[in-house]
């Protein structure tokens, strides 16, 4: 079967050296969590830590992103994709594979901060990129394919993980090994499209500084909206990923290896729906009908999976949200890269990038304050559903007006000097 049988007319790119690259460096962010999470428990003793301290694990991982991730894109912006790119996946590599090498918890910690600054200059330089080769159906495409790798990555290398930790607590690791061969390869035959002299001519002229023309960009009414939204689609995904074992066995009266397959379903539902993001979106003629259609499926499916009187029946609800989110994340991405001239590309998808990790960072927070806040009150399975509840339907309603918002507003405008005037 050709690959244009299986995601569009437009998956003929699959063929182009430069993309097949940009796919290999999308397997290795969602690694960072997903590598690490199924281990955490089988890290508490060779680390010495307690299993409140080895959650920081995580915490250390992602807090970087937050400041970083726009200034990656700043960078790649004035210097280029593919130094910002490949010094971010050798980081990202080193950071994994040298936890392998000591039991030292702080160490370890500080290992896993340097990742997090590797990965924070991976996922938006790649996605610009997208932006930067492609445009129309072959860009969503492209961003279709990207996110459908993540997801084949998350749910794929944790079952190898959770093999290799029988064997040796070390060996998870060495699986981030991976990032070497991949940088290497990104260096030597990613050849990106470059618009130089647009930005030399901003960096001569001080009333059209980069930093004021990107805050200009992000002012006017259909970027922040847009922007906005994409931020708000994870609230549902992350909110099943972190409490996913507590639906699991509380409400469902299920086992932990059931909580590990349903996590698995989410992700291969998302990475299927992501690659055909672009024959979904060619049956529309406009992109506001997926976009409503999606935030709905990942609410609704969320609520399912909350109420579902068995596994079989929450597997629908799990499928559902995997199939919005893979639809949303390759939309959202399209949608942004078009928004922004090459030169300030990078930027825009830095900073709409980072309001996705500061929602990430926050769901968990804010549905761990109500579960907290109504246990008493109405016993945890009850308080379970309400905190979930408020984040499948809460960040599914504004982002749903956000977009209708963004529908409304005026075409998005960039005002800077033609290179040809200089």
């Amino acid at each position: 079967m050709s690959v244009t049988a299986l995601f569009g007319e437009d998956a003929s790119i699959l063929e182009e050296t430069d993309l097949q690259f940009l796919l290999g460096g999308t397997l290795l962010p969602v690694l960072g969590t997903a590598l690490v999470s199924p281990v955490l428990d089988s890290l508490i003793d060779p680390l010495g830590v307690s299993p409140a301290s080895v959650g920081w694990m995580i915490s250390v991982y992602t807090a970087p992103a937050i400041v970083l991730i726009p200034v990656a894109g700043m960078l790649a912006d004035r210097y280029g994709r593919k130094v910002v790119l490949t010094s971010s996946i050798v980081l990202f590599g080193v950071g994994g594979t040298a936890i392998a090498f000591t039991t030292d918890f702080h160490v370890v910690l500080f290992f896993r901060f340097l990742q997090g600054v590797g990965f924070a200059g991976i996922n938006p330089i790649i996605i610009t990129s997208l932006g930067d080769m492609y445009e129309g159906g072959e860009e969503e495409t492209a961003q279709g394919l990207r996110f459908m790798a993540s997801g084949f990555s998350g749910a794929v290398f944790p079952l190898f993980a959770g093999v290799l930790v029988v064997m040796a607590w070390q060996y998870p690791f060495l699986l981030y090994a991976l990032a070497f061969p991949i940088a290497l390869g990104v260096y030597l035959w990613f050849d990106e499209p470059t618009t130089s002299s647009t930005a030399t001519v901003i960096e001569d002229d001080e009333s059209a500084s980069y930093t004021r023309l990107l805050i200009d960009l992000c002012r006017q009414r259909r970027v922040l909206t847009i922007v906005i939204a994409r931020s708000l689609m994870i609230p549902a995904f992350i909110g099943f990923v972190t409490y996913n074992s507590l639906i699991v066995v509380r409400l469902l009266g299920g086992t932990p290896v059931q909580a590990g397959i349903l996590t698995a379903i989410a992700y291969l539902s998302f990475a299927a729906s992501a690659s055909q993001a672009g024959r979904i979106t060619s049956l529309f003629e406009s992109r506001l009908y997926p976009l409503i259609g999606s935030n709905l499926s990942l609410s609704l499916g969320l609520s399912i999976v909350l109420f579902a009187p068995s596994i079989g029946v929450a597997t629908v609800g799990i499928i559902a949200i995997g199939a919005g989110f893979g639809i949303l994340g390759s939309l959202y991405r399209s949608i942004i890269t078009g928004f922004a001239p090459q030169f300030l590309r990078a930027g825009l998808v830095g900073l709409s990038e980072s309001g996705g990790r500061i929602t990430a960072t926050l769901t968990p927070l804010v549905m761990g304050g109500i579960i907290g806040f109504a246990s008493p009150a109405v016993g945890l399975p009850a308080a379970l559903q309400l905190a979930g509840l408020v984040v499948a339907f809460g960040g599914g309603g504004v982002a749903i007006a956000c977009l209708l918002i963004a529908n409304a507003a005026s075409p998005v405008s960039v005002d800077y000097p033609d290179p040809a005037d200089a």
